[in-house]
């Protein structure tokens, strides 16, 4: 656990108690605060009491003394209006934060340049963040994993040269951390997304791009608008690492693909060199265009810690592995396990291949899963809709052998789809499997493809995206003949 020792002495109010609100709220008594815990939730306070945690109404207290408001990413700091809390806070000039603020002030006062990656993208970024972590294990580095993915931050090990923390970012993490500055920041992709919580796509995107703007080296694809900008802003400046599954719009970049194949620019002086780093057409894990960004993303990241350390602008172990080195990045991309319910490989019957991509909640994720595949895909979808349906596939309809149809979407999606794709209306994911899994072993082709990437919410049927995914992988595992993967974290 990382004590917060900057705030020692302080008032500071919590509030928002899920896990990275009880894990501040655990921080700052550690490190000596006066903390005073509050929760819309009687749940979620009931979470604190629970762990002797000091639970205190914030409607009725005194705020005139409170240093700062630690507020969990879920409660709305800006759209569509602040939260009752903010305008509080606000009227009694009392700052605004989150965890990864805590954490950046500690490593500010314990050691600011040890090693710390943070990642952020609309996109991509759990699976860069995951591949990240992987790689620099593989490697030979002790590795802090955590923020937006797996543990809250603040149960991590304490900023030190003897490890890096790689971190991932949502945009409401970025907006509640103003002291942001890693020594690399990686920028993916921005497309519309959360606007809900932040008004337009333009105050969206400007959120993001905060992450990349006080690192010491930003690494950021060039591949949309709005990153691109934010790339040519930051070349001005210096420090910039560009990485592009495309042809680079008008920057030169350092890492780049073609095709699965992923090279690095180097230029020495007055040379300049291209070698290939790895290879992804025989990684599972990493199936599509989109999961080239990622790892060329993840490289970057290993780069850019590179680069620093041989600028002598990181403190990191004495005799520290390397930081960049194609040939064992090469192998730990090949055990890379993925990411649960992301294009995961659950396994294989005979020549059929079962895909989980259960996080595909939306036909952009869906997209991207189907471009995975050459085609004879056996699509297992439906759930509850989201704005704008499956219409957006229809440029892909040509890979799908056979659509199974599910949930309330169910009648719309079959509307669309009739007269371009084969669909049997299946109700249950059970029927789903069952009938995916006959036709798809009665196909002549070379590898067909069981997959199960919704294009729609769960909650019509299942808790959340996880456990229909779990459903989708026991309902898989239970087919005769099946050969089970392991089951990716």
């Amino acid at each position: 656990m990382i004590r917060a020792s900057t705030f020692k002495d302080k008032r500071v109010a919590v509030f928002g108690l899920g896990g990275s609100g009880l894990a501040a709220a655990r921080s700052l008594v550690a490190g000596g605060a006066e903390v005073l815990c509050w929760d819309d939730s009687p749940a979620g306070r009931a979470a604190a009491a629970a762990e002797g945690l000091p639970v205190v109404d914030l409607t009725a207290a005194d705020w005139s003394g409170l240093s700062s408001l630690v507020l969990a990413p879920g409660v709305p700091l800006t759209h569509p209006e602040p939260h009752w809390t903010v305008a509080r806070a606000r009227a009694d000039g009392v700052e605004v934060i989150g965890d990864i603020e805590i954490f950046c002030r500690e490593r500010r006062a314990l050691a600011p340049r040890s090693p710390f990656v943070a990642i952020t993208g609309t996109n991509g970024k759990s699976t860069t963040t995951a591949l990240t972590a992987h790689l620099l294990r593989h490697l030979g580095h002790a590795v802090e994993m955590g923020g937006n993915i797996g543990k809250p931050i603040l149960t991590l090990a304490p900023p030190a040269p003897t490890h890096v923390h790689v971190i991932e970012m949502s945009s409401f993490q970025i907006d509640l951390t103003p002291s942001l500055a890693p020594s690399v920041g990686v920028l993916l992709n921005v497309t519309p997304d959360h606007l809900d919580r932040h008004g337009t796509i333009e105050h969206y995107a400007e959120v993001k791009e905060r992450l990349v703007e006080k690192a010491d080296i930003a690494a950021i694809a060039i591949d949309d608008a709005y990153v691109r900008r934010a790339a040519v802003a930051r070349e001005a400046k210096g420090g910039l690492i560009a990485f592009t599954v495309g042809k680079g719009a008008g920057l030169v970049p350092q890492l780049y693909a073609i095709g699965s194949t992923l090279f690095s620019h180097e230029v020495t002086g007055s040379t300049a060199t291209s070698e290939e780093v790895a290879r992804l057409d025989a990684v599972g894990s990493l199936r599509g265009r989109h999961n080239v960004q990622n790892a060329l993303a993840a490289l970057s990241a290993l780069r850019g810690l590179r680069d620093l350390a041989e600028a002598g602008r990181l403190d990191s172990a004495p005799s520290h592995p390397p930081f960049f080195a194609p040939a064992r990045m090469q192998a730990g991309m090949a055990t890379f396990p993925g990411l649960a319910h992301r294009m995961e490989e659950i396994g294989r019957r005979g020549r059929v291949l079962f895909i989980n991509d259960s996080k595909a909640t939306n036909a952009d994720s869906t997209e991207k899963a189907l471009l995975a595949f050459a085609g004879d895909i056996h699509l297992i979808a439906g759930g509850k809709a989201k704005e704008g349906g499956i219409l957006p596939l229809a440029p892909l309809f040509p890979r799908i052998a056979k659509a199974y149809l599910i949930g309330v979407a169910a009648d719309d999606f079959a509307a669309v789809l009739a007269g371009s794709v084969a669909f049997e209306m299946c109700g249950t994911l059970e029927g789903a499997v069952a009938a995916a899994a006959r036709d798809a072993a009665a196909s002549h082709a070379a590898e067909p493809v069981v997959l199960l990437s919704p294009a729609c919410a769960s909650y019509d049927q299942f808790r959340n995206f996880e456990h229909r995914g779990e459903v989708f992988r026991a309902l898989v595992a239970a087919l005769p003949g099946i050969e089970v993967r392991v089951a990716a974290s």
